[in-house]
């Protein structure tokens, strides 16, 4: 969680707009639009902060802005946007409320984009980034090994059936049917899939027959498995694919959902079934394992399906940048050329997306999130766990349409947290605020011994209407206990309030004197002395 010193503020104040800082007025109101805007293009400028509520023109003075009165739900837009975590910070400056942006800075070889426009700040506007500037970031990481022309290949590698399904997908996607009277060779040209008549190693992986990926590019492999059990040994059903991702990705799905099992689960009158495993979810996970998978290592895509998990492990650790802990919120697509065209297929609607979407499903049907234990530098080891907690889904029911709307894929982390009472780290606990302002959560005690349970609302929907009351009602008899038991060793010297509340760091001093007042109600402690000098005494028994 970000917090910001008054000294730091101060200190942008005075320094003159330049690469990392923005300042806005906006006084009563801030367009949305405008800020996604903004955000993408001091993200491609290496980062920095909008400060909204200062003066545009030195020397600079805090005015306070009414703008994004939520601004949790600021930063679940700019999310939902962006693809990318973008925190806002409200600061209470003495002048005035102040909201500070802090956009991160793009990853090596990426750029940020809203609606396909690449974005830079020129003075106090916005212009695109030019191609020579676009190319130049792209060029950082090194060749795009997608992109490259396969030497020896031609159109005859590649099954024309697999490229017209790609041509009736980019017509749709794009709402325009000339597409359908393309040739072969134009679709894939227009596509930059086809560079002077020679198909590149996108083209081969999309649309390469069997032959042709087994003499030029047999790493281009999809492995899959069905196992009953965990046992060693040969696998129930086992099928290679090598053959362009056209030819095979739904004959994937098609046998996994032989053996997809539904589990069913009771609300009041109504019995309500869902899969094992997702179709949305299981397409994207394969999608990603194909799309940035290394290929330049010689080993194959495996997916495995177990009973209650699918297991889908592919060759190359995480691309530059991407780490297990930020890649809901970072993009950096490890072959390009191949990424674009899924695009154009409208089966990548937009960077990073799909990712996000694999959580949110796996928490709306009750299922633990995706796991990436096992990942390392050589693989990326993608678990999906199917077994669905009742529970969950239940809960997330009982939040309105328009709430859920609102959420960020890390506020449905935390909600699923939360419901399975489980740590959350300092980067999700950002998100506590706005879940709180939804009515989603509640809290027990403050600081670093707060503690965080569903909503009594959502208790009751989860059919554990009792453990609230025993969470609540416990930790308030919990801690009337621990100020009589201070107080009793303290004998007859008694203690003062300011004692006592070292007893329970976490309560305020209004909490803490409601609870001795339920104490010398119940005959178990006495007050001696006024003001200052007022001590709390255990009644003698």
């Amino acid at each position: 969680m970000i917090r910001t010193s008054r000294e730091e503020v101060d200190r942008w104040l005075a320094e003159p707009e330049g690469t990392n800082l923005e300042f806005k007025e906006a006084k009563n109101r801030y367009d949305f639009e405008k800020l996604v805007e903004y955000v993408v293009g001091l993200a491609n400028e290496g980062g920095g902060t909008i400060l909204l509520g200062v003066s545009d023109l030195r020397p600079r003075r805090v005015v306070g802005t009414a703008a994004f009165a939520e601004p949790g739900r600021t930063e679940a837009g700019l999310h939902q946007r962006l693809g990318h975590r973008v925190p806002v910070e409200e600061f209470t400056h003495p002048d005035g409320r102040v909201l500070l942006v802090h956009v991160p800075s793009r990853l090596r070889g990426t750029a940020w984009q809203i609606d396909g426009r690449y974005l830079k700040r020129a003075g106090d506007d916005l212009t695109a980034l030019s191609a020579d500037e676009l190319r130049a970031i792209f060029a950082e990481t090194g060749p795009d090994y997608s992109a490259e022309t396969c030497p020896g290949a031609s159109l005859a590698d590649l099954d024309p059936t697999s490229i017209a399904t790609f041509r009736a997908r980019w017509a749709k996607k794009t709402a325009d049917d000339r597409k359908l009277a393309w040739t072969d060779e134009q679709t894939l040209t227009n596509a930059e899939l086809l560079v002077d008549g020679v198909p590149t190693y996108a083209a081969l992986i999309l649309f390469g027959t069997h032959a042709a990926l087994g003499r030029r590019l047999a790493q281009a492999e999809v492995v899959f498995e069905y196992r009953s059990s965990e046992a060693a040994g040969p696998a129930q059903d086992r099928v290679d694919y090598r053959e362009g991702f056209f030819a095979w990705v739904d004959d994937v799905w098609r046998r996994i959902n032989l053996r997809n099992d539904r589990q069913s689960y009771q609300d009041g009158m109504f019995r309500f079934e869902l899969p094992t495993f997702d179709e949305i979810t299981v397409r994207e996970a394969v999608l990603n394992a194909v799309a940035h998978r290394d290929y330049r290592l010689g080993g194959s895509v495996w997916v495995r399906q177990f009973a209650k998990r699918l297991e889908i492990v592919s060759p190359g650790g995480l691309p530059s940048g991407i780490t297990t802990e930020n890649i809901l919120d970072q993009q950096n697509p490890r072959n390009r050329r191949l990424a674009d065209a899924l695009v154009k297929a409208g089966l990548i609607e937009r960077a990073g997306q799909g990712m996000n979407l694999m959580f949110e499903q796996a928490i709306r049907q009750g299922k633990v999130p995706p796991s990436f234990v096992g990942t390392a530098s050589h693989e990326v080891r993608l678990t999906l766990d199917g077994v669905m907690e009742p529970r969950i889904v239940r809960f997330l029911e009982q939040l309105s349409a328009e709430t859920l709307k609102t959420f960020s894929t890390q506020d449905f982390i935390v909600l699923d947290a939360v419901a399975r009472d489980r740590a959350l780290s300092d980067g999700l606990k950002s998100r506590l605020p706005s879940l709180i302002a939804a009515g989603a959560i509640e809290s027990i005690g403050r600081g670093r011994s707060a503690r965080y349970l569903l909503a009594r609302r959502l208790q009751a929907a989860l059919g554990t209407a009792g453990a609230y009351t025993r969470e609540r009602g416990l930790d308030r008899e919990t801690n009337k206990t621990l100020l009589l038991t201070h107080l009793r060793r303290q004998g007859e010297a008694g203690a003062p309030l300011p004692e006592l509340q070292q007893v329970l760091p976490a309560q305020s001093r209004i909490t803490v004197q409601r609870l001795l007042g339920e104490l010398r109600k119940e005959g178990l402690v006495e007050l001696h002395g006024q003001r200052r000098w007022a001590r709390w005494v255990a009644a003698a028994s």
